[in-house]
């Protein structure tokens, strides 16, 4: 017999948290990057929406700010005029709808099967089968009990071009799977993974493991 249970975005079992992320509160991600950006110099540049559905939003604004503050971090200059950038950043990110995984998480054995009232041997039927059957219910019998949870795969990507001939000179993606489908929780983390080892080697792609947040 099969007992189901159904686990939401926070009360995950442990084995299923363990698979995606490795430990409770640490962040993975698979990044690709290419790029042929020259040394940061100075070069001004402005953050915009890559998804026409995203510009002008406050919570895009957000997340361009957190761009715009890496960026500056590498060594480039926020534009003071957006349309006299050196350099355009495009930006967006998205989280799918999950899809529901199963787990087993094991089952209780039979008492009877190894024996006990009523066997004709250990591979007959019983004298009086029922409950514990095995050939209804399988070798041991028991229950089987299993877990149901959604996992989310989300993504940023972000594009970099130069502004006087439109030449593209990064492109990038990071995408996770977590059991979250809060982009206030998932798109700083894709920043960060993002920007770790910033902007990295033109056709790599890397496994970045961001590590828990700090407290206090």
């Amino acid at each position: 017999m099969i007992r189901f249970k159904k686990i939401g975005m926070i009360a995950a079992p442990a084995l299923a948290l363990a698979a995606l992320s490795g430990c409770a509160t640490s962040f993975k991600a698979d990044v690709a990057r290419f790029q042929q950006l020259p040394a940061p110099a100075g070069q001004s540049f402005t953050v915009v929406a890559d998804d026409p559905r995203l510009a002008g939003g406050l919570e895009f604004g957000h997340y361009a700010d957190l761009v715009g503050q890496r960026l500056s971090q590498t060594g480039y200059v926020r534009a003071d005029d957006p349309s006299r950038a050196d350099l355009i950043v495009r930006v967006s990110y998205d989280v799918d709808n999950g899809r529901e995984r199963v787990r087993s998480t094991g089952f209780a054995p039979d008492p009877f099967y190894y024996g006990g009232w009523g066997w004709r041997g250990r591979w007959a039927r019983p004298w009086g089968y029922g409950f514990y059957d095995p050939w209804l219910f399988g070798p041991g019998g028991g229950y089987t009990d299993v877990t149901s949870y959604t996992v989310y795969t989300s993504d940023l990507t972000m594009k970099i071009d130069r502004a006087a001939d439109n030449r593209r000179l990064f492109e990038g993606k990071a995408s996770a799977q977590s059991l979250s489908n809060k982009l206030t929780y998932l798109v700083p983390n894709l920043i960060d993974a993002m920007f770790t080892g910033f902007p990295g080697q033109s056709g790599e792609n890397v496994k970045i493991t961001l590590p828990p947040e700090k407290k206090g």
